[in-house]
């Protein structure tokens, strides 16, 4: 009788000790995931902190920045540009498709207008910049670590935060809101060819709508915008390739998280401040 007992509670002993150990080991994946999310933030706040430190220290790289603002800024507009460009003909299109059942078709300017210059032109255009430059920087920087360049420059006695990280996020912050302003005309001369040349729009009457909609508040939320998504996008793509792993691997792998990272960030700012500019 005692055998045929510790039998019978030998299974439920062992789902027990199971479900214990699962519990465990679901407990230490979400402490592992904790630590590390903590050990990241604390990591990218210390790199952020000495660059802007090294910011106001002297010697000024500025033709670096020069070049960087060539990079980030004239050699973005195509595809800027382009994204644009389909964007507000889209938008116009969907809208009058939406407006037309309740017989609001003259709303069309106000809504392409306004969401170019408050969210789709500063949104689109970082994103973009994010995918074509951040990965760049990344990659370029990843390439100079593995390569034991950036090593080297420490050997020299030129601090690598001054010459290679500050040139390029100054650059973003400073290129990224005239590139989004451009952005905003043309998604705004999209709009106005789809409702002039296709939906029989009058053009005077749909320019004066759009100039007449429009306000400072809005342009100005789009360009703030535009350079905090500067300062994200050139900021990840240099900490990611700053800090890269060792050999190709290493660096693709620190490319795949700029371009990952900053495009999450960009989203995640973008509602922080549309909240700060036009919640009442």
């Amino acid at each position: 009788m005692k055998k045929t007992e510790q039998h019978k509670h030998q299974p439920a002993t062992h789902q027990a000790r199971g479900g214990l150990s699962r519990i465990h080991a679901a407990v230490a994946g979400l402490g592992a995931m904790v630590l590390q999310f903590v050990s990241a933030t604390g990591q990218i706040s210390v790199f952020f902190a000495t660059t802007l430190g090294q910011m106001v220290q002297r010697p000024f790289y500025l033709r670096l920045m020069l070049r960087q603002l060539r990079e980030i800024g004239y050699n973005s507009l195509p595809v800027v540009g382009l994204t644009a460009l389909f964007t507000g003909m889209v938008l116009a299109l969907q809208s009058y498709t939406g407006f037309a059942r309740f017989n609001a078709e003259s709303a069309i300017a106000n809504v392409v207008v306004l969401s170019m210059v408050r969210e789709l032109g500063p949104v689109l255009a970082g994103l973009m910049v994010a995918g074509r430059v951040g990965a760049a920087m990344a990659a370029e920087l990843g390439t100079m670590r593995v390569t034991e360049q950036i090593d080297a420059l420490q050997t020299l006695s030129t601090n690598p935060y001054r010459y290679l990280i500050v040139p390029r996020i100054v650059a973003g912050v400073l290129a990224l809101p005239p590139l989004v302003l451009v952005a905003d005309v043309i998604g705004v001369m999209g709009g106005w060819i789809v409702a002039v040349y296709k939906l029989g729009f009058n053009s005077g009457a749909y320019l004066i709508t759009t100039v007449n909609i429009v306000t400072f508040e809005d342009v100005f939320s789009g360009l703030v915008k535009a350079a905090v998504f500067g300062f994200i996008i050139t900021g990840m793509g240099c900490y990611h390739g700053f800090n890269s792993g060792r050999g190709a691997q290493g660096v693709g792998a620190a490319t795949t998280r700029a371009v990952v990272s900053a495009s999450i960030l960009i989203l995640v700012f973008d509602y922080v401040l549309t909240e700060a500019f036009f919640a009442k």
